[in-house]
């Protein structure tokens, strides 16, 4: 009896040896793929389900984009294709069209619909854009990209136009007239229809076209390697997914150092070659990047007064009946460089003591990109109390901080998660704004500032969609348990293009992901400043980071939520 009992034992002794054997075996399998990577072997989706990075690396196209293998509802799902669709632009018949069939905007011209016409303060002037070809011929099919305004110089007055594209070289753009006198039309051919589709083939087929690296270091020794969302490849590399987001990055593993090590995040450069000999003729500067197109008759219409001729005729009478919308267009106009919502009333804050009544005792939060730091660096250098308090972060990176210690203002900056084409972050300081949003209290003295658009114009939509939804996410639960936090979202805005930013950061690209945006914020408790129409209304010329007067055309929108107007 006493041999059975002592079988049994030594029995389960050994299967438990055997089991302990098996979890090294299995542990030092892991440390050989990932090497106590940062977020683990798993990496997680947005609903939080694990994968086998093993199942992963199986796939037979682009192993480690994070992108395709998100886990969707069925409400995330029909939402996505919903934007998808929102955004599909036309294509034309061939996918090869000969340059010289290619749309010219110094053959094309617009005209205006009964110029001659009796136009009053708010009505509607629809403008007829004819698109030609380098031989003069009429184009047959849409897909152009166009940008246009109306404006009066003498006035420093602006907005812009809403176009519709009739799928047959004819555009019509339509205005609406907010202030009288001589008010001026401008189109320009932003790219050909047959450039879009060149952009479109490499955002869908060249997402590493702009690639990052980051540096790991153990003692003296350091290595640099390539990361992105997506790597391509059977290398072994570091995954860096988020745990709490299922935001997906990876870097491919360091020879000698474990993932673990580390340090630094950084931009390591544009992808050159990437179109051919044919492809580069629709991305010429001085052809057909942003170039005009001239009106074939008058360019210009007189606008009369409205009856009334008080100071708020300027002004939509209906603006205190409309709840704001992201989607009005246009969202308002520049009057003597001033921008006039049609949203909202706006407060021009032309005086730092204005500005330090507005922000006393609060905490306002910037999270975003290079062109919402502009607002950090705007109000540190305007408001005298307002110190800039040194984190010892690098240059242009963050994070920053300004305090105003005797009003009781906090002003920090925070830039957004990778993708990200800073210089260099520390590793320590790569934050997803979702996972900062859900750190903060909020409540009634704090201010929030969110932009993310132009670190994601290279990558599939789908990859702009997760991060906004996670945001969206933190937003909504923010204002759940603290409903009376304001939040602010700074749209994208356009910029200056040539042939290389053209295929990185075009205004096509941002024009994409704003609509986007706009979409999937529309219908929740936050307000936009539209960055977009307020740099493309204006009569300076584009540039990523708009000049000070726009910037601060920005500000006080932005400061009009924190402090509202009471009429």
């Amino acid at each position: 009896m006493w041999r059975d009992s002592f079988k049994l034992q030594l029995f389960c002794l050994l299967m438990a040896v055997l089991a302990v054997v098996v979890l090294v075996h299995n542990f030092f399998q892991l440390e050989n793929l990932d090497d106590d990577t940062i977020s683990g072997s798993n990496w997680i989706t947005e609903n939080n389900d694990q994968h086998s990075l093993s199942q992963t690396t199986k796939t037979t196209r682009k192993p480690y984009c994070g992108y395709k293998q998100q886990t969707l509802s069925k409400r995330e799902q029909a939402e996505e294709e919903s934007l998808l669709a929102a955004i599909q632009w036309p294509t034309p018949p061939d996918s090869k069209i000969a340059f010289l069939q290619s749309t010219d905007p110094s053959h094309s011209d617009f005209v205006i619909v009964k110029p001659s016409g009796f136009f009053r303060v708010g009505d509607q002037l629809e403008v007829l854009v004819h698109l030609k070809d380098f031989q003069g011929k009429p184009k047959q099919y849409g897909g152009d990209y166009l940008q246009a305004r109306i404006h009066s110089p003498l006035l420093k007055a602006g907005a812009t136009g809403r176009i519709v594209d009739c799928h047959n070289g004819l555009y019509k753009v339509f205005f609406t007239l907010l202030w009288p006198g001589e008010v001026k039309v401008s189109v320009s051919l932003v790219h050909p229809s047959e450039a879009i589709q060149v952009l479109l083939r490499l955002r869908e087929e060249r997402p590493d076209r702009v690639y990052f690296k980051s540096s790991f270091k153990s003692g003296r020794y350091s290595e640099t390697t390539e990361c992105n969302v997506c790597l391509p490849g059977d290398l072994p590399v570091c995954n860096f997914t988020d745990l709490y987001t299922g935001e997906p990055w990876f870097c491919y593993k360091p020879r000698k150092l474990s993932c673990a090590s580390r340090i630094s995040h950084a931009k390591g450069g544009y992808q050159k070659g990437l179109l051919t000999q044919e492809e580069s003729l629709f991305f010429q500067s001085d052809v057909n990047i942003k170039r005009p197109i001239l009106s074939r008759g008058p360019d210009s219409v007189i606008v009369k007064p409205q009856a009334f001729t008080e100071n708020f005729s300027l002004l939509d009478s209906s603006i205190m009946d409309r709840a704001e919308d992201p989607t009005v267009s246009p969202s308002g106009y520049y009057y003597e460089d001033e921008w006039r919502s049609r949203t909202h009333w706006i407060h021009h804050f032309n005086n730092s003591d204005d500005i330090t009544k507005c922000l006393q005792g609060k905490v306002i939060h910037l999270f975003g990109d290079s062109t919402i730091r502009q607002w950090f660096e705007y109000l540190t250098a305007f408001v005298p109390d307002l110190v800039e308090f040194n984190l010892g972060s690098p240059k242009n990176v963050g994070p920053f901080m300004s305090v105003d210690l005797k009003h009781n203002i906090l002003l920090k900056f925070r830039c957004h998660g990778p993708p990200i084409r800073f210089s260099t972050v520390f590793s320590s300081e790569l934050r997803y704004i979702a996972n900062e949003l859900n750190g903060i209290v909020g409540g009634r003295n704090t201010v929030i500032a969110i932009t993310i658009w132009s670190h994601f114009s290279t990558f599939p939509v789908e990859v702009y969609i997760r991060r906004l939804r996670n945001i969206r996410r933190a937003i909504v639960q923010l204002l759940d348990r603290s409903p009376k936090t304001l939040i602010v979202i700074r749209t994208a805005n356009v910029q200056e293009l040539g042939p290389e930013v053209s295929l990185f950061n075009s205004d096509w690209y941002s024009f994409q992901l704003d609509s986007v945006m706009r979409k999937m914020f529309s219908g929740i408790a936050v307000h936009f400043v539209d960055a977009w129409e307020m740099s493309l209304a204006h009569y300076l010329p584009h540039n990523l980071h708009p000049k000070e007067v726009i910037v601060k055309n920005q500000i006080d929108a932005f400061l009009s939520y924190v402090c509202p107007l009471q009429i």
